[in-house]
């Protein structure tokens, strides 16, 4: 008898899952990430042909698309209009230095009504902090080998 209970109620569950699990399309989230990624990467082209028809050189355009492309994304995020375009955009919006940006601004924006320091400051790298911890570790790593491999000459 608690067999058929314990399956009854399973079965329930798993009815109950289904029901509210959202269907994606994944037509439609290609389709979307191709739309926003492209949008972004040709925004930062834009700025980069104007940065130069300006007469920037193109290290110097670079660092300019960099810097407003951050820009444009904490600013983004801080409206809200970030988390919008990613719920349509989905991996297309991780185009990796905006991306980066939000992941940084978006916790210490949501953060900020605890202070300045356990607010901003403890909640600012919760996403990106692992990215830059692992980032210059490996640096470091690729760097020991690289000066062992050369001793080695």
């Amino acid at each position: 008898m608690a067999d058929v209970l314990k399956e009854k109620k399973k079965k329930e569950y798993n009815e109950y899952v289904k029901k509210v699990t959202p269907v994606h399309s994944l037509w439609k989230n290609m389709c979307g990430a191709f739309l926003v990624g492209g949008a972004i990467c040709t925004a930062g082209q834009l700025i980069i042909n104007t940065a130069v028809a300006l007469g920037l050189d193109e290290k110097s355009a670079a660092t300019w698309c960099s810097v407003l492309l951050v820009l444009a994304s904490v600013i983004l995020t801080s409206c809200g209009a970030y988390q919008r375009l990613a719920k349509f955009g989905g991996a297309g919006t991780l185009v990796p230095i905006t991306g980066f940006a939000n992941s940084v601004a978006a916790p210490a924006i949501e953060f900020q009504k605890e202070g300045q320091v356990f607010g901003i400051g403890c909640k600012i790298f919760t996403i990106a902090g692992p990215v830059i911890l692992y980032g210059i570790f490996s640096g470091w790593v690729l760097g020991v080998i690289y000066w062992v491999l050369t001793l080695m000459k």
